[in-house]
């Protein structure tokens, strides 16, 4: 699946990259889970990948619908903040399980 998960050197920051995997891709339903997993955590969540150069806010429905992510899409999750490990690795579950879609 291609999923990278590091606690990076500072305190309250992670990140992963991993791919989206359901068939249909990163579309309004599987985007409206993520954005409300998201609001779950207090850190910072930003999203990288798709159609869209730099990082979307993870929070935003809107932003993550701009990224265009297909099947196939390396995604790459960066959280800061007190809870940014935990965040990370909730929205990476997500990924991982299709959002269960398939």
């Amino acid at each position: 699946m291609g999923l990278r998960e590091k606690l990076s050197g500072k305190a309250g920051k992670a990140d992963a990259v991993c791919h989206v995997v359901n068939s249909m891709g990163l579309h309004a339903r599987p985007a409206c889970i993520l954005v409300q997993e998201a609001a779950k955590f207090s850190s910072e969540i930003r999203l990288a990948g798709g159609a869209v150069k730099e990082a979307v806010d993870g929070k935003s429905l809107m932003s993550i619908l701009t990224l265009a992510a297909g099947k196939g899409t390396q995604i790459t999750i960066t959280a800061e903040g007190p809870d940014a490990h935990e965040a990370v690795e909730s929205l990476v579950r997500l990924f991982e399980s299709g959002f269960d879609e398939d």
